[in-house]
């Protein structure tokens, strides 16, 4: 099931078919960790990633929120400015249009 934020742009794809993952080449991507905390962050690129691990909020500077979760496939558009909270350790594999 995939989920988009309207004025963000942010879209969630909840427990995506293996098959697109291994098409996307996701196990390929970098791995990245952070433990729980809160920062703002500037997407200035798109960036794709998969969550292998954590749960975290991420609030666009208009004050919408989405939540996204342990084998979530999200995309972030590039301009996008948000702030996470990270509520569990987060592991992901992400990549950098």
């Amino acid at each position: 099931m995939m989920t988009e934020l309207s004025m963000n742009k942010i879209k969630v794809e909840h427990q995506p078919d293996p098959a697109k993952l291994i098409a996307l080449g996701v196990f390929e991507w970098g791995i990245w960790e952070k433990e729980e905390s809160e920062f703002p962050w500037l997407y200035d690129a798109e960036e794709t990633c998969y969550l292998l691990e954590g749960e975290v909020i991420v609030t666009s500077d208009d004050g919408i929120s989405v939540k996204i979760e342990k084998g979530d496939l999200v995309v972030f558009p590039a301009g996008l400015s948000c702030h996470w909270k990270i509520i569990r350790s987060v592991r992901k594999h992400y990549n950098f249009a």
